[in-house]
């Protein structure tokens, strides 16, 4: 297994996004930064290769205070504009008509399931990037890394919906490694990984593995059975989400 790089993986990263903008004949980089180490990494990796062309939007949506403070350290660290959008109002307003409606139509008044409104988080902060980026004819670059692409670890049309995905070749531990190089403060490559979608709520905790077996299985496809039964049985169910939408073989007479 090759060293990983992290000097070379940030050149030719950056170079790449460059390319990617300048292939898309738009100006610059949207990114949604949230505080996490993904994001933070994505931030540098753009504020390097698009020096002025890079901003970032914080999109608190009964998050964390201290993922907004995150957020900001990382902007000012970085130097990039960041402009904070409290979506709370907006997720309530969607929420409750979808709620009263879902129980006019079903007679059903059960709160929907956590799964369900993270959900429309993730898709309210995806609307929210792509209306910023559209009106500043920049990318809508995605923050997801290797490991939780491989597994299905985002949602469908919302954190997944993106332009590009900078580091979505890079494993969470290779990720971790890059962080170190560019300069992302210790905090923010210290804290417990989490997309801040409910209190208490953990990545490792919702995938039901370690990030260090799932590293090691997607490098090297070695893990206990029963590490790589789950990891397998979450590839299967994800698959739709790594794929565009199917439609069905026609053809005309």
């Amino acid at each position: 297994m090759s060293r990983f790089d992290p000097g070379a993986t940030a050149l030719s990263l950056g170079n790449w996004v460059a390319g990617q903008v300048s292939q898309a004949g738009v100006r610059g980089a949207m990114i949604n930064v949230s505080g996490g180490l993904d994001s933070a990494v994505v931030v540098a990796l753009c504020a390097r290769a698009l020096p002025g062309r890079t901003a970032g939007l914080v999109l608190p949506c009964y998050s964390h205070p201290e993922d907004v403070a995150d957020a900001r350290e990382v902007a000012a660290c970085f130097g990039i504009p960041l402009e904070l959008i409290d979506l709370g109002p907006v997720y309530d307003l969607l929420t409750g008509a979808c709620h009263r409606s879902f129980t006019r139509f079903t007679g059903e008044a059960t709160p929907p399931p956590a799964g369900v409104t993270a959900n429309v988080k993730a898709r309210l902060r995806m609307v929210t990037l792509y209306y910023f980026a559209n009106r500043f004819n920049y990318l809508a670059v995605g923050t997801g890394n290797q490991s939780e692409i491989t597994v299905g670890y985002f949602t469908k049309y919302g954190d997944g919906g993106v332009d590009i995905q900078p580091i979505g070749g890079l494993v969470k531990e290779e990720v971790r490694m890059l962080a170190r190089h560019l300069g992302v403060p210790q905090g923010i490559i210290d804290k417990p990984p989490s997309a801040g979608l409910w209190p208490g709520q953990t990545d490792e905790g919702e995938l039901g593995l370690t990030y260090a077996e799932l590293d090691t299985y997607i490098r090297s496809g070695e893990a206990p059975a029963e590490v790589k039964l789950r990891i397998e049985n979450l590839k299967a169910r994800s698959a739709h989400k790594r794929a565009v939408p199917p439609v069905p073989a026609w053809r005309r007479e």
